[in-house]
């Protein structure tokens, strides 16, 4: 028998427990979780930040902040002296793709670079003219992009003589809390340097990006927890630490989109569709990444950079009305200004790593309420190019789960991406389902026997074939403006 997905009062939760961390774009957060996922009342704590961004590309945050951060964290939650020794696990997973500059001894030697850091745009181009990117791909099940790891390493590494070595942010943390910089099979392939058929490092890349392979940290498989030996934290002195994750597929977890029949749209700071294969993808569609998340599956998709970024630009930006369930729940108009929302370039399907906003349509009768509708739909419309190319590869996709800061701040707005893929999409309603999932990845390890509670969710929204006919067109548009001033 399951038990509802709700919070649980420390004395009602069943063990072994588990603390898992969550580095978003936003907010490193984290909480306690019981045997069947469910929080721990009270046992959770949140630290805001921000990257720093510039124009001409930087996108980037300061590790040892985040890892204070970290150490606060875990400072909150395990300060209750019940919790004893219950905590038989710590897990964490981070937003996908960073990268940083570390020395002999594990210090850093640069900021991280995030995801949607795009300065490496001219390797990306001179790359693409040397390897044949449709190869690289169907071995890695990356794209040659601004986001992963050949470029970036082309474009920075000879700035920095120092290093030693090169890690993604979740492995520094856990360097510095643990001295080991545990990086899970998922943290390693979204270098887009890891083959996904045979977990192995992609020879020619390596070359590529002028590295060798004991520069990086090998991927472990989750199944390979290791003690911390001297923990600061009385808590945490029986726990296991687990190789870090990416957030994706914590997310894809922690939504309930455990096979192949659900599709997970993510909707926080950035965006994906993502759904979990038993194998790889094949053949692996072009404007899409299939990567090895540990021995058996993958995850393919597609992400997003700017899905709540978007939103909350718009927010801060225009002179909203406080009314925007009304604007989003409102029939669609031709009047809507057609918006490619592309504020830190594209990732999937296109991978222009320096596209930018575009916004055709606007004149003197646009007002900020009617800008922003067409901003919800252009991050609509960008989800469904992903949804084109996926297609294919998984035809066995029966259910859309949103779930993420936005659809939770604006669930109206799953009304407008139902109308745009023409499918219904249903609302899981349990915020921090990334870290939800990453708490389940960890007791799949530790309790794999224990009942899980099912996922919360709310409305279905289902399609509406008259609004379905009407985005098709704006779909169209969608096309013509994108190939003329985003392609060309």
């Amino acid at each position: 028998m399951s038990t509802a997905d709700d919070d649980v009062h420390l004395d009602a939760a069943t063990d072994p427990l588990v603390l898992a961390l969550d580095i978003g774009s936003t907010a490193t957060r984290g909480g306690v979780h019981d045997a069947s996922g469910r929080r721990v009342h009270g046992l959770q704590h949140k630290v805001p930040h921000a990257f720093t961004v510039a124009p001409d590309g930087t996108s980037v945050i300061d590790p040892d902040q985040v890892t204070a951060e970290v150490e606060q964290v875990i400072d909150a939650v395990t300060g209750d002296p019940r919790l004893g020794t219950r905590i038989a696990g710590v897990a964490m997973d981070t937003f996908a793709a960073s990268l940083i500059a570390v020395d002999a001894s594990g210090r850093a030697l640069t900021p991280c670079l995030t995801y949607a850091d795009s300065r490496c745009a001219a390797e990306v181009t001179a790359l693409r003219e040397e390897l044949d990117e449709h190869a690289v791909q169907q071995r890695t099940g990356t794209r040659l992009h601004t986001s992963y790891h050949a470029p970036r390493l082309r474009w920075l590494a000879p700035t920095q003589p120092q290093a030693t070595g090169w890690w993604s942010l979740g492995e520094y943390v856990w360097n510095r809390l643990i001295g080991q910089p545990l990086a899970g099979t998922s943290t390693v392939a979204w270098t887009g340097l890891l083959d996904r058929r045979t977990g192995e490092f992609d020879a020619e890349l390596l070359t590529a990006a002028g590295l060798s392979a004991d520069q990086l940290s090998p991927p472990r498989d989750l199944s390979e927890p290791v003690p911390a030996a001297d923990s600061r934290w009385p808590a945490l002195a029986r726990a296991a630490w687990f190789p870090i994750i990416t957030d994706g597929f914590a997310s894809n977890i922690g939504a309930g989109a455990t096979d192949a029949t659900v599709l997970t749209a993510a909707t926080a700071t950035s965006g994906a569709l993502r759904v979990l294969l038993d194998g790889p993808a094949d053949p692996l569609p072009f404007g899409l990444w299939n990567y090895r998340v540990d021995g058996g599956r993958t995850l393919l998709g597609g992400a997003i950079n700017d899905v709540g970024r978007a939103v909350s630009w718009a927010q801060s930006t225009l002179r909203l009305s406080p009314a925007l369930a009304d604007v989003l729940s409102a029939p669609p108009s031709a009047a809507t200004p057609l918006v490619l929302p592309y504020l830190t370039g594209e990732r999937a399907p296109g991978w222009i790593g320096g596209a930018r906003a575009t916004l055709t349509g606007v004149s003197a009768a646009t007002d900020a309420d009617t800008m922003f509708r067409g901003i919800v739909e252009g991050v609509a419309m960008t989800y469904a190019r992903v949804a084109d190319e996926l297609h294919p590869a998984a035809p066995q996709v029966v259910e859309v789960a949103a779930s993420g800061r936005v659809s939770n701040d604006q669930p109206e707005w799953l009304q407008v991406l139902a109308d745009v893929l023409g499918r219904p999409v249903t609302h899981v309603t349990r915020h921090r389902a990334t870290q939800r999932g990453t708490a389940l990845l960890a007791l799949d390890v530790l309790a794999p026997d224990a009942p899980r509670a099912p996922r919360a969710t709310g409305t279905t929204y289902e399609a509406r074939p008259e609004h379905v006919e009407h985005y098709a067109e704006r779909r169209a548009r969608f096309a013509e403006v994108y190939d003329t001033l985003v392609r060309a």
